[in-house]
Order: C-alpha cells, then sequence, then structure tokens
C-alpha cells in the first residue's frame, strides 16, 4: 500500500495540537493537586489508550483526563475530559463536532453527580455553527485557527498551506522539512504562544469549575408508599382523597440537590444514609 504523506502531515498536526496543551495542562495538574492522563503507558489499565466506560459499557478513548486522587496505580474522580481535533475543511467540521459529544457526553452522564469539566481543543477550519453546536452542549472550545497553524510553521521556514488539490509530492517535502527541525514542540509552543490568551482563558475555564464552592445544599428525605392506578380518572380521584397531613410512613430515598457559586447544579438521588454520606463527603466535600 502506498503511502499517503498528506495522511502523514494531517496526522502530525493534529499531534501538534497535543504537545502543544500538554504543558499547560500538566503544569495545572501539578498546581492543583490533580493527576493528568493522557495516552501512554500507565500501570492501572492495559495497553496505551486511554479509555473510559460509560453506564452501558461502552468504552470511549480520550486524549486527556484529569483526575481528582488519581495515581499511576490508582484511577480517581475525573474533574475534567479533554479532547483535541484537527480539520482542514469546514465540511468535515459538524461531523467531528458531534464525534467529539459522543464520546464524552456519555461520560457526562455517568458522572453526572460529580459535574466535570468539558473541553475541546480545535484546530483548522470549524463553522461556526459545528462551534455553537458544542459550546450549546455544555463544552469549553480552544479554537486555533487555521491561519494561527500556518503562522507557527511559518516561523519555521515551512509553508503548511494546502488544499484539496495539493499534490502528495509537496505533502512529502513538507515533511522533509519538519523532520529537519527535530521535534515538533518548538512549533507547538509557537502556537500556544500566538494563541496564549484564548489558551489562559480555557485553563481558567477548568480552574473555576474545579475550585468551585458550595453556596447551598438542599436534602429532602422521602418517605411514603406508591399508589398503582389504571387511569387518568383513577389518578385524579386518588390525589383529591389523599390526605397530606404528617403520617408515619416507610422511607424511600434522599434527593440532594447541590448548588454552587458558579451557577453548576448537580442533583443525586441515594437510596439510603450510607450512599448520601459518600456522595457528600467524596463529591461535595472536596
Amino acid at each position: 500500500m502506498a503511502i499517503s504523506y498528506s495522511h502523514k502531515f494531517g496526522q502530525l498536526i493534529g499531534d501538534l495540537l497535543e504537545v502543544a496543551i500538554e504543558p499547560f495542562l500538566e503544569q495545572f495538574a501539578k498546581n492543583n493537586g490533580l493527576f493528568l492522563d493522557r495516552k501512554g503507558e500507565r500501570r492501572t489499565r492495559k495497553g496505551k489508550k486511554l479509555t473510559w466506560i460509560d453506564v452501558k459499557d461502552n468504552k470511549h478513548d480520550l486524549d486527556f483526563v484529569l483526575e481528582r486522587g488519581g495515581t499511576d496505580e490508582r484511577l480517581g474522580i475525573p474533574v475534567a475530559f479533554i479532547e483535541t481535533a484537527w480539520r482542514r475543511y469546514t465540511k468535515h467540521s459538524r461531523n467531528k463536532a458531534q464525534e467529539i459529544q459522543g464520546a464524552i457526553i456519555p461520560l457526562l452522564e455517568k458522572y453526572s453527580n460529580i459535574s466535570p469539566f468539558a473541553g475541546v481543543i480545535l484546530a483548522g477550519e470549524f463553522t461556526q455553527g459545528s462551534l455553537t453546536q458544542l459550546k450549546s452542549q455544555g463544552f469549553s472550545v480552544l479554537y486555533f485557527s487555521y491561519k494561527s497553524v500556518i503562522q507557527a510553521f511559518k516561523l519555521f521556514g515551512i509553508d503548511a498551506a494546502f488544499d484539496e488539490d495539493t499534490p502528495e509530492e509537496e505533502f512529502k517535502k513538507k515533511l522533509e522539512a519538519i523532520k529537519k527541525i527535530g521535534d515538533i514542540k518548538i512549533i507547538a509552543r509557537e502556537l500556544m504562544k500566538i494563541n496564549l490568551d484564548e489558551a489562559l482563558s480555557f485553563i481558567d475555564g477548568i480552574k473555576k469549575s474545579i475550585s468551585r464552592t458550595v453556596i447551598n445544599i438542599i436534602i429532602w428525605p422521602l418517605h411514603g408508599a406508591s399508589t398503582s392506578l389504571n387511569s387518568i380518572v383513577e389518578a385524579i380521584k386518588f390525589l383529591k382523597n389523599y390526605s397530606e397531613d404528617h403520617i408515619k410512613l416507610p422511607f424511600i430515598k434522599y434527593e440532594i440537590i447541590v448548588k454552587y457559586n458558579t451557577g453548576t447544579v448537580i442533583n443525586a438521588t441515594c437510596s439510603n444514609r450510607l450512599e448520601a454520606l459518600d456522595f457528600l463527603e467524596r463529591h461535595v466535600g472536596r
């Protein structure tokens, strides 16, 4: 099978995004007592993929996860899921946005009682519609324009621009020029410098998410007995005749609502006192 230099070049720019943001996330994790997981070896898992599992046992491969209490040997509590993606043409951008949502939203649902930060780092050509779509789903977006990517390479004398008519031989020359530099980290650093204000704002968003403070907790110990009815008429009759006066009824569950200064609201349903205490101590009390 012939080598696709255009595909290799696209992969290299995709890798560049991860290399660019990783030092920022590493420093953030260090400053805030978190564990940064990324693709590669980790004793708590098999293989090099960074994989998390949703409530339906579906596996999702991710780029970065920040964990509270995580170590190389122990999986922590996820406080941030972060994906990266590069797309050269806008015609592919909405599909990529949907792919990212499909990977992270099921995990956000599984850990809804923690309300992790959801972030995505994009580069290239993405439509405003695809960016709005992600933001409407609660994602924080760090976007490096195609122009800024080309600018970062240009600082090292490399013309990284291309379109659908660019021949394979041109991609080969671009790759050879990059290889002569020796390490794409220096290009990655320049990309971050060009987009520094946006990058710092993205990191600040993670900071606000993990450092939120509780302003109000509502606990409803629910007692009662269920009543099964066969029609709307019967249900209406039941409600009209039901006595709301205090009577002793069996315990059902605890409903807990936690409100934070950031506006985040977390709802939890706990079947007993131990579950409720565990929720408050492990997730809210941190």
